[in-house]
């Protein structure tokens, strides 16, 4: 005979109800009381400890006595409920974000807001914060957390960001933060529903729907000169202050546009040891870092005025402008030939231009807050190869395309072969093979479909 288990019937263990009495007060209670002072008045007139005014003179020693304990009673519990109400007052506000960042805890309005932030929020379809509880609600944070991600350091023992420097093609070395991933939902958020929903000048192409290195270079496909420019520290350049205006102007108030600029900006560290604990210095100011997802979109908005200068510039000489994160390209040719002045030479005038073009836009992104890197200036005539973010621009059998170099073909080509050969080659694996046929096939996809084809047959054939 089977013996048969007991089925327990024990419900399950609850946690212990708390009551309401013991719970810690919600500044939402504090501040519907009228303050601090009048929620702890309450508290204590509830608990029958508040003296209201009684007059010793008459009472006996014996009730003196008594008087006097209740007294001491009501200083210790008005004690403990200014602990409490600081602690929800906190709990509620971000009180302070760090020496030397300028924020208070007051959503008002002050003279720097623009005359109608709501109708400027509601153009470019960006959410409604009145203050950071809005904000850390919409974030899914606590105020709290929100807190520790904001919160600047002159000297952190810890960082919100993981590091890490790349090659330059100049030999000097790119410095990647790419924020850890509390932070990053949290600028994943703020660009998705703000930054990337403010305007930008039709000439910037980077990190942009429906844009990409090729429609940038399109534009001076064909040219007969070429002129490329970079913006020196471009990322460092831009910083809090400079974010934090921004995010005014698109309708946020000084508390809220405070918070956002701290959250998408990072002051550059030096990790050193002291006293046996790993230490992160900041080095200079609060700016965006390379490889926050906030960065590009904001970079976008904040150079508007300089797009539309460079564009009025480059249009009133005869040349073409468009801008690529920090790459500055200017192009002029049989789209976009400058009128030539009386007294210029017959067929300079291209030329002629460049110099003047030069100084022009250096002053005007001088007067923008930028600087141009004169060591990466680079003039290319049609003579030569005219490569414009990667790509080759030269009219090549009377069609004016942008392609890519044939080097990078031909590697393609090599990488395949060996594949279908069986021999490792340089150790490309399918996927990045892929990637490369999917650039070639975004420039030119009748060149690509050969490449794609073969990379099928790979795939598909077992090793």
């Amino acid at each position: 005979m089977t013996e048969q288990v007991p089925t327990s019937t024990q419900a399950p263990v609850q946690p212990p109800v708390v009551p309401a009495a013991q719970r810690p007060p919600e500044w939402s209670q504090i501040a519907e009381a009228g303050g601090i002072r009048q929620w702890i008045d309450a508290e204590l007139r509830r608990q029958a400890l508040l003296d209201e005014g009684t007059d010793t003179s008459r009472l006996s020693d014996k009730d003196r006595k008594q008087y006097k304990a209740r007294r001491e009673e009501e200083r210790r519990v008005r004690r403990e409920l200014h602990r409490q109400a600081w602690a929800a007052y906190r709990r509620a506000h971000l009180v302070h974000v760090g020496v030397g960042v300028f924020y208070h805890d007051t959503a008002d309005v002050d003279r720097y807001d623009i005359d109608d932030p709501t109708g400027r929020r509601q153009v470019n379809a960006l959410p409604e914060l009145k203050d950071v509880d809005d904000l850390a609600k919409a974030l899914g944070l606590t105020v709290s957390r929100l807190r520790w991600l904001v919160y600047h350091r002159e000297v952190d023992t810890g960082t919100h960001y993981h590091r890490w420097t790349i090659p330059k093609r100049d030999g000097g070395r790119r410095l990647i933060s790419a924020p850890k991933p509390d932070l990053k939902r949290a600028q994943r958020w703020i660009a998705q529903r703000i930054t990337e929903h403010l305007p930008v000048h039709g000439a910037a192409h980077g990190f942009l729907g429906g844009r990409s290195t090729r429609t940038n270079a399109s534009v001076h496909a064909g040219a007969s000169v070429v002129v490329k420019l970079d913006v020196k520290d471009f990322y460092p350049t831009v910083t809090l202050p400079r974010v934090k205006g921004l995010l005014r102007k698109a309708g946020y108030g000084e508390q809220v546009a405070s918070v956002l600029a701290l959250l998408c900006t990072e002051a550059p560290r030096e990790e050193l040891q002291l006293r046996g604990r790993t230490c992160y210095v900041a080095t200079g100011p609060r700016s965006l870092p390379q490889g926050a997802p906030t960065s590009p979109s904001i970079t976008n908005c904040l150079c508007m005025r300089l797009d539309c200068r460079l564009e009025g510039l480059a249009r009133e000489i005869g040349w073409r402008y468009t801008r690529y994160a920090d790459d500055l390209t200017f192009s002029v040719g049989p789209r976009g030939k400058r009128k030539k002045k009386e007294g210029e030479p017959a067929g300079r005038a291209g030329v002629a231009g460049v110099g003047r073009l030069l100084k022009a836009v250096e002053r005007i992104v001088r007067a923008e807050g930028f600087a141009v890197h004169g060591g990466k200036t680079r003039v290319m005539r049609a003579g030569g190869r005219q490569r414009v973010t990667g790509l080759v621009v030269n009219a090549a059998q009377g069609k004016a395309l942008a392609r890519l170099p044939r080097e990078q073909v031909r590697r393609l080509r090599a990488a395949l072969c060996n594949r279908e050969h069986g021999k490792p080659g340089r150790g490309e694996s399918l996927a990045q093979l892929r990637g490369w046929a999917a650039y070639l096939h975004m420039t030119d996809p009748e060149r690509a479909r050969p490449f794609i084809e073969r990379l099928n047959k790979l795939e598909s054939t077992p090793e």
